[in-house]
């Protein structure tokens, strides 16, 4: 309908209400005597207010707000412009008296017809209010949704559904552990527990949908709440966290689907990077890796801090051209270098140091996948090994202030090529920061989720296709970290830095994977077992049941950040490690073959003596119904 009609309808609509309202008030003031009545001629009146009332309505364009949403604004514009023309016609009808053109009309008739008058027009914006909402729950198919936690945040988010014409979402009722919440209502919904009848309340009132509104609630808590939710079949979200939604606004979009990291169990680590990174503004700083998961973070964290120049190392050109454009659309006063090179090319890698003289240097590439390097030893040795070396012997040369080894939990204890290589990178760093001014350190954490070839990237995959989801022991268990978090690590790690360290995250406990499955299957909406079958494939060689964080013998150190810590560099003969590495180079020069694995299984034993290589022979894939039987 166009403005001009609804407006017409509208003011015909207010015209038949203030008529009405002027002859209450008569039969109010005047007792019921008709005869009374008609001496005041109250068409006139009716006349008047019509006009009056109607005109000022238009003149406050109160016409055009869509009733659906009108709001407590709406409500005082029309107290204000339907008191103002009342006042007007009474001043009006006064002034005609006085000059003997009409009757004396009493004060107290025009204080009646106001207060009906504001009493039909307010309500009829309610009525049509009311009528709107019910129209669109008659008309779309919305889901009946329990919404746990009833304070503020809980009553933004029913009230953002309840007027939302693009919610889907319906709220029904409310769950709260708050004792003095029970048995009331909120905003109109009842308060019907706390989280130990969410099971109850889903079925009994047929819940589609769960809502966590606690946004200021710990990671602890909301995985408590999901564990139980998840014994549900409703689908689950979360409203994000409280400083997400800081202007008291929330919105639809706000409320998301429940994301693993929302379930590791611990709070994220907090980092002041505001008070750390004096030594990267102003300075010329080289990412390597920047096109993967870790390397790209950091490029963005780093950014924030003005360094005077970012280099984006990286041999894969499509990653590193998208971070060049992510960020010169994010930091378009940032000047970066995108610069493709392989860190095994030790001429390029000296190449681009003398010419960009980088003060700090973040050592992110390297070949991370377990069962690939197993199959493929030579280049985990070449890229882990060969390949830090270049960059770290490179740095030694330029003279950088700061280089940081992104390692990782595999290097402890090793029983994979890939875990072996990274702990040789590590002892390359703790011996080069003996030679120099160059502060060397390494950043050692599990692993890292939404990273690439994560198992959780791979599980995703799985889900969508239809199953199964393969994972290797029901036993199997990982540390994790988000990526945000690995990268202001590894940033605290450099402010840290005083030479030598090997950093440790303090990660919380280890999650078991076929649990980190489960869920993925539950937050998709899908019953294990049911949906999605899960297949045990046997471990694969190189892998670990368990991951470690340090050896017994590192021991640990704390630092100024109760969550860093520091492990113990442990004594080695750094003439003894060159002598391997050299060994390890001649093997890769000449092209190493499968027959090679072997003696670069042995050399890597000889460097690291808590490496033990492992040959599991893979079991035959098959279902396993769910509830699975862990033990």
């Amino acid at each position: 309908m166009s403005y001009r009609k609804r407006r017409f309808w509208l003011s015909l609509s207010d015209a038949g209400i203030i008529s009405l309202a002027v002859w209450l008030a008569c039969l109010v003031r005047f007792d019921f005597s008709f005869t009374e009545i008609s001496d005041y001629q109250p068409m006139y009146l009716m006349i008047g207010h019509v006009l009056f009332v109607v005109t000022g309505m238009h003149f406050a364009q109160l016409y055009r707000p869509v009733f659906r949403y009108v709001s407590v604004r709406e409500l005082v514009s029309i107290i204000f412009a339907t008191s103002f023309s009342v006042l007007a016609l009474y001043l009006v009808l006064k002034m005609t008296y006085l000059l003997g053109w009409s009757v004396r009309f009493p004060t107290s008739l025009f204080l009646m017809t106001l207060a009906f008058v504001l009493l039909g027009i307010t309500g009829s914006r309610f009525v049509w209010k009311w009528w709107y909402e019910e129209r669109e729950k008659r008309t779309q198919d919305r889901r009946r949704t329990l919404i746990i936690g009833a304070g503020s945040a809980g009553v933004l988010v029913a009230r953002e559904m309840k007027t939302s014409p693009l919610s889907e979402l319906r709220p029904v009722a409310f769950i709260d552990d708050e004792p003095s919440k029970q048995n009331l209502r909120v905003y109109g919904l009842p308060v019907v527990g706390n989280r130990a009848d969410v099971v109850r309340v889903v079925q009994r009132l047929s819940i589609s949908d769960i809502v966590i509104a606690m946004p200021s609630a710990s990671r602890q808590t909301i995985k408590e709440i999901f564990d139980i939710c998840k014994t549900t079949r409703a689908s689950v979200k979360i409203l994000p966290h409280v400083a997400d939604i800081i202007s008291g606004k929330i919105t639809m979009n706000m409320i998301r689907d429940v994301a693993l990291e929302d379930l590791l169990g611990r709070e994220p680590v907090q980092v002041n990077l505001e008070e750390i990174t004096g030594y990267l503004r102003q300075q010329v700083v080289l990412v390597t890796g920047a096109g993967g998961s870790i390397g790209s973070e950091l490029c963005r964290q780093i950014a924030r801090f003005g360094p005077r120049k970012l280099l984006l190392l990286g041999n894969e050109e499509n990653g590193i051209f998208e971070m060049g454009l992510e960020l010169s659309r994010l930091f378009p006063e940032q000047e970066t270098v995108s610069l493709i090179a392989d860190i095994r090319d030790r001429q390029r890698i000296s190449s681009i140091m003398h010419e960009y003289c980088p003060a700090v240097v973040f050592h992110a590439a390297a070949h991370k996948h377990v069962p690939l390097m197993e199959n493929n030893p030579c280049e985990a040795l070449k890229n882990n090994i060969l390949g830090t070396k270049n960059v770290a012997e490179c740095a030694l040369e330029t003279s950088v202030s700061h280089f940081i080894l992104i390692s990782t939990d595999k290097a402890v204890n090793p029983t994979s090529v890939m875990g072996a290589t990274k702990r040789i990178a590590e002892l390359l760093i703790q011996g080069y920061n003996h030679f120099g001014l160059t502060r060397f350190a390494a950043v050692r954490f599990g692993n890292v989720l939404g990273s690439r070839g994560s198992v959780v990237p791979v599980f995703l995959n799985q889900i969508r296709a239809g199953g199964p989801i393969t994972i290797t022991h029901p036993d199997m268990e990982r540390f994790f970290m988000t990526i945000p978090e690995a990268a202001q690590l590894v940033i605290q790690a450099g402010a840290l830095a005083q030479g030598g360290e090997i950093f440790i995250l303090d990660m919380g406990k280890p999650v078991k994977i076929v649990d980190m499955a489960l869920d993925l299957i539950r937050l998709a909406g899908l019953e294990p077992g049911k949906d999605i079958s899960i297949v045990f494939t046997g471990i694969r060689s190189g892998e670990k049941l368990y991951e470690e964080i340090l050896t017994a013998e590192e021991g640990l150190s704390s630092t100024c950040h109760n969550r860093i810590f520091i492990g113990k560099p442990l004594d080695f003969s750094w003439n003894e490690l060159l002598a391997g590495i050299a060994r390890l180079e001649q093997i890769a020069d000449k092209g190493a073959t499968m027959e090679d694995k072997q003696s670069i299984i042995e050399i890597l034993q000889g460097i690291v003596p808590g490496y033990q290589s492992t040959s599991y022979v893979k079991e035959e894939s098959t279902p396993v119904p769910y509830p699975v039987a862990i033990g």
